[in-house]
């Protein structure tokens, strides 16, 4: 069974955004808590890795 993880940055109201991770072996997916069986992006570790890091720089717009 997959076990996905939800941000630390999390809120408690019911109308935040929440993204999900799991360790998928090879990949790490990605997916919406509110819609847990909807669509899901998959990166490799290494990918994964560069968004995280690319976030926490500011270089992405994520409004």
């Amino acid at each position: 069974m997959t076990k996905w993880r939800k941000s630390s940055y999390t809120g408690t109201g019911n109308d935040d955004v929440c993204v999900e991770v799991a360790d998928l072996g090879e990949r790490i997916g990605v997916r919406d808590s509110k819609d847990p069986e909807g669509p899901r992006l998959g990166f490799s570790s290494e990918d994964f890795g560069g968004l995280l890091a690319r976030i926490r720089r500011g270089e992405l717009n994520l409004d």
